[in-house]
């Protein structure tokens, strides 16, 4: 194989590597956001169901 060729495996590995990595940040960033603006918004509280299991999952893994 020539230095110059990509094997289409790889390129393919290195491809869903990166999407597995822009989907971490982008969870842990909205998930961030989320944490942040409850926080500062107690009127939210009880107004989306998953929003408020969000926040209290990330209250019991700090």
């Amino acid at each position: 194989m020539e230095p110059t060729t990509l094997d289409p495996a790889t390129t393919i590995d290195q491809r869903l590597e990166q999407i597995r990595a822009q989907r971490v940040a982008l969870r842990l960033r909205h998930s961030q956001a989320l944490a942040r603006l409850m926080e500062e918004r107690d009127d939210l509280r009880g107004v989306h169901a998953l929003a408020d299991f969000v926040d209290d999952s990330l209250r019991w893994s700090a």
